[in-house]
C-alpha cells in the first residue's frame, strides 16, 4: 500500500533534504494560469521537495572573487540535473505502485510567457475555452506553503525551518491519495527585520505596498515585488555589485525601472545579456551569472536567522566575517 510516509522516506532517501504533501483542495482560488488542477484534473496530492542551497556556493560573491558557484551549484545544477533525477526516482515508484505522478521540475520555457506591466503574461493561447494558456506555471512558493515545508518571507522567498531562504524547489502531482500535512505549524520564520529590502541592491521590495494571499483559510502576505528591477539587479544591473561590467558599457538606472515596462524585450534585459560573464554564465549553465547573488533576499536574510537561531543547519562559524564589498564610489 502506497502511503504519505512510504513516499516521504523514499524522497529523502533519494535525495531530497525536505518533502511534505499537500492536498489540492489547498488551491481553490488561484488564478487559472497557475491552478495545477489544471495540468492534472485528476490529481489528489501535490508532493513538496526542496533542495538545499549550499551556503558555501555563495562563499565567492561574498568575498568577491568567486561568481561561478552559484549560478552552477545554486542554480543550474540543482534545477536542471540534482532535483530532476530525484522528482524521476519518486515518480517512478509512485507509478510501480499504480499511480500516475506528473513531475514539475524548477524550470520554465521563455518563450511561452513574459513580464508586462508587472504581470506574468502569456504569448501562448489556449486549447479549448475551458482552459488556461499552456504552460501553466505552478507558483512554486505558494505549492511549498500548501505542502507544508514552511512560509513565505516579506521578500516573498520561500523560508523553511531547516535552511531559511537557502532551497530550490520541485513538485510532483498524482492520483495516489496520500495524507495531507498540516501547513506549516512552527515558530515564525521571518520576524520583518527588513534587511531584505534595505540590502537589495535592485531595491526592488517595497517596505510599504505588501500582497496578501489566503492559503487554505490562512493568510500570507510579503512586500510588493518589482520584478523587472528584481531580475536587472541580480543578474548584474547594479554597476556598484558587479565586478564584470565591461567600461565602456553604460550604467542602468534602476530607479527608472518601473512596472510598466516592456518586460523582457525591455532594452535593458537585452543589453544585460552582453556583458561577457552573464553570455558565458548562460551558455554554460543555461542561467544569468547571478552576479549580484541575491544580496537581500538570501544573503542577508541567511544572515540574519542564523543570527537568531532560526535555522536547523548549523554551521561552527558566521557567515559575514568581513565588511561586505561595494565598487560605489
Amino acid at each position: 500500500m502506497l502511503t504519505a510516509e512510504k513516499v516521504k522516506e523514499y524522497a529523502r532517501k533519494s535525495g531530497a533534504d525536505i518533502v511534505g504533501i499537500g492536498s489540492m483542495d489547498r488551491f481553490e482560488g488561484a488564478p487559472r494560469e497557475m491552478d495545477p488542477r489544471y495540468i492534472f484534473p485528476e490529481a489528489r496530492a501535490i508532493i513538496g521537495f526542496g533542495f538545499r542551497i549550499l551556503r558555501g556556493s555563495l562563499r565567492g560573491i561574498e568575498e568577491g572573487t568567486y561568481f561561478a558557484a552559484y549560478p552552477s551549484m545554486g542554480y543550474a545544477h540543482i534545477n536542471l540535473v540534482y532535483a530532476p533525477n530525484v522528482l524521476r526516482e519518486v515518480a517512478c515508484m509512485i507509478e510501480d505502485e499504480g499511480y500516475e505522478a506528473v513531475p514539475i521540475q524548477n524550470m520554465v520555457i521563455g518563450s511561452s510567457v513574459d513580464i508586462l506591466e508587472g504581470k506574468l503574461t502569456h504569448i501562448s493561447v489556449p486549447v479549448s475555452p475551458d482552459k488556461p494558456a499552456p504552460d501553466v506555471l505552478l507558483h512554486f512558493r505558494i505549492a511549498a506553503v500548501i505542502c507544508g515545508i514552511g512560509e513565505i518571507g516579506y521578500s516573498k522567498v520561500f523560508l523553511s525551518p531547516e535552511f531559511g531562504p537557502r532551497q530550490r524547489l520541485a513538485f510532483i502531482l498524482t492520483d495516489a491519495p496520500l495524507q495531507p500535512d498540516p501547513l506549516y505549524e512552527g515558530p515564525p520564520i521571518c520576524d520583518r527585520c527588513m534587511l531584505c529590502v534595505k540590502e537589495c541592491s535592485g531595491k526592488a521590495i517595497s517596505e510599504e505596498k505588501t500582497v496578501k494571499v489566503k492559503i487554505a483559510g490562512r493568510e500570507f502576505e510579503w512586500g510588493e515585488l518589482n520584478e523587472e528591477r528584481c531580475m536587472l539587479a541580480y543578474t548584474g544591473g547594479a554597476r556598484e555589485t558587479n565586478p564584470f561590467w565591461p567600461l565602456d558599457f553604460p550604467n542602468i538606472d534602476l530607479d527608472l525601472i518601473d512596472r510598466n515596462g516592456a518586460g523582457y524585450a525591455r532594452p535593458e534585459f537585452q543589453a544585460i545579456q552582453k556583458i561577457p560573464y552573464n553570455a558565458s554564465s548562460l551558455y554554460v549553465f543555461h542561467h544569468f551569472g547571478a552576479i549580484e547573488g541575491a544580496r537581500g533576499c538570501i544573503r542577508a536574510c541567511s544572515i540574519h536567522l542564523e543570527e537568531q537561531g532560526k535555522i536547523k543547519n548549523k554551521f561552527k562559524g558566521p557567515f559575514r566575517r568581513r565588511k561586505p564589498w561595494s565598487l560605489a564610489p
